[in-house]
């Protein structure tokens, strides 16, 4: 079969959405683009493969929660406007006091991403990482033997995964310092410390940039927060938190596609800079797309302080808190918007869009209209039009952030995985058409194995565990609830536990100035609750943290180490 014909093959069976149920043809793919490529579609494969079990669970974990919200006991005492929780002012002078009920929509829309089955889910899910990976080395063990791999030299392998520009330097190099037979692989110190130093600066600047996004997106949801609650309208007051948390994902996933295009050009810059062997910008892409998530997860609220005693931004702003329903809705929203906007736009903008402007100018450059010219492009010409292949790197970068999106956090946002396999699906077909028809066809490389990126997703399986494990012990509210049924409450029941988590506050005690100055409340009301576990005013250690707090963070640092221990 010539390699025209197989291009057809693989425009027919392959790059065509009509072929998406159908398996990839690997053998064509080895044949027209090499072992390398063919190596990456057959990690794909496999990876949106497995999705589809924990797809199928992750939306059995959606509908228990539709199932089971109304019988939440927490929910619903949350929702109960007879029970008359009048909690604290959201910020100071302009805010006024609030009742829970308020938020009913909020906790019930928590309690379908947080409930028990969320617990198995997370335990599977970190199971799966590990059955994926052992499944892939099976897999490329095969496609090792059917191509005739298993013979290549660890030397030939490092060699076609340098990158040319630096296997051109080192020939000159080669050249000018001594005449040699072999080429040498590697440099000296001295001619690699300017290239570290600019590296290693480089870096640090970026990780700068990424915080200082993630610092401005922060003080943006405090200073609308306090902004927006002046608003006197009750029904807009009981939608700021979603209002002000949707807004700042929007921003934060803008903000991450804008540096993500920065950081692969500033990589690109460094690397051809500094002569180093690979182009490589996953660390800064990856903590890019994953701080505004973390920092919902793990730090938001954690430091606010409580009534009387907040802590400040300016002097004037208080440091955000989470809702008295927890923080694991916000990380459910930031998650599903900055992992689906980021698959959306780069599948449709730069993986598309682009590429076609590209040829489209490029064509009209390289071949403008000629009504007299008789000579037709020929199939060279025309796929000398095309895009040029710039590596694979993209892509797996593309697939092995969208990895962490799936494993990190989703215990906070178990449809993950479904989103990623619907996804996949259309990307598999998306990517096989960028390379039949919008990229030139690139030379044919050998490889025995993906390379660093199976190092890649060992390190985010193994810490994905960690993460799951302090989403479901600390953002989550399993493990106050589960203390307070076994430990607190007296018929063995979640009755009375948004009581139990609310602690009190005298008004009385409030610093001057931050009282309520307006007020449609009992201008004598006396006590407001909060969402924290601290003794009350009457109590001689007023406002202190309570046994209780030292309970439920005991169970939550037990529960992390089980954690661990079950699933290492």
């Amino acid at each position: 079969m010539n390699v025209f014909c197989v291009l057809q093959m693989l425009h027919k069976e392959w790059a065509n959405y009509g072929a998406c149920y159908k398996y990839q043809p690997m053998d064509l793919i080895r044949k027209y683009f090499g072992e390398k490529i063919g190596l990456y579609f057959a990690w794909l494969g496999v990876y949106t493969q497995l999705l589809i079990p924990a797809s199928a669970l992750g939306v059995a974990v959606f509908l228990y929660g539709c199932l089971t919200v109304d019988t939440n006991v927490p929910s619903q005492e949350m929702c109960d406007e007879h029970l008359n929780f009048t909690m604290c002012p959201l910020c100071d002078r302009v805010c006024d006091y609030w009742q829970l009920s308020s938020i009913c929509s909020t906790a019930r829309a928590s309690y379908l991403f947080d409930n028990h089955a969320t617990v198995g889910f997370a335990i599977f899910m970190s199971l799966w990482a590990a059955v994926f990976l052992e499944h892939w080395k099976r897999r490329q063990r095969c496609l090792q033997h059917s191509w005739d791999l298993t013979g290549m030299e660890d030397d030939e392998v490092r060699k076609n995964e340098l990158r040319p520009a630096y296997e051109d330097f080192l020939l000159k190099k080669q050249e000018k310092k001594a005449k040699k037979k072999k080429k040498e692989e590697s440099l000296s110190w001295t001619d690699r410390l300017p290239g570290y130093c600019i590296n290693i600066s480089s870096i640090l600047l970026m990780v700068g940039v990424t915080f200082s996004a993630v610092s401005g997106v922060i003080l943006y949801r405090i200073i609308v927060f306090a902004v927006m609650s002046m608003n006197p309208d009750h029904e807009a007051k009981a939608n700021v938190r979603v209002t002000v948390t949707t807004t700042a994902v929007i921003i934060n996933l803008l903000v991450v596609l804008v540096l993500d295009e920065i950081y692969g050009a500033i990589a690109a810059w460094i690397t051809e800079v500094t002569l180093t062997k690979k182009r490589s910008s996953f660390l800064l892409k990856s903590m890019n797309a994953f701080a505004p998530v973390f920092y919902v997860a793990f730090f938001k609220g954690r430091f606010a302080g409580h009534p009387g005693d907040y802590v400040y931004v300016f002097k004037d702003f208080r440091m955000e808190e989470c809702s008295p329903g927890g923080c694991l809705i916000e990380v459910c929203i930031q998650l599903g918007i900055i992992m689906l906007g980021k698959q959306l736009i780069q599948n449709n903008v730069f993986e598309i869009a682009i590429p076609y402007v590209y040829t489209h100018i490029h064509t009209c450059k390289v071949f403008p209209v000629d009504k007299d010219s008789k000579r037709e492009p020929q199939r060279w010409d025309l796929d000398y039009n095309l895009e040029p292949y710039e590596g694979l790197s993209p892509e797996y970068m593309e697939m092995v952030i969208q990895y962490g999106f799936v494993t990190l956090f989703v215990a906070s946002f178990p449809l993950a995985p479904v989103f990623a396999l619907l996804n996949n699906v259309i990307e598999i077909r998306l990517d096989a058409a960028k390379f039949v028809t919008e990229i030139r066809r690139p030379d044919a490389v050998s490889a025995k194995e993906i390379g660093i990126w199976y190092n890649i997703l060992s390190g985010i399986s193994k810490f994905a565990v960690i993460t799951n494990a302090f989403v479901i012990s600390f953002t989550s509210e399993f493990i106050p609830r589960m203390v307070y049924q076994y430990l607190y409450s007296e018929t063995g029941t979640m009755h009375g536990y948004t009581n139990h988590t609310l602690a009190y506050f005298n008004t009385s005690n409030f610093k001057p100035g931050t009282a309520p100055h307006d007020t449609d409340f009992d201008r004598q009301l006396r006590i407001c609750r909060y969402k924290d576990y601290r003794d009350p005013p009457w109590s001689p250690e007023s406002y202190q943290l309570s046994k209780q707090y030292w309970s439920v963070l005991a169970a939550r640092l037990a529960f992390v180490i089980f954690f661990q221990v079950s699933l290492y």
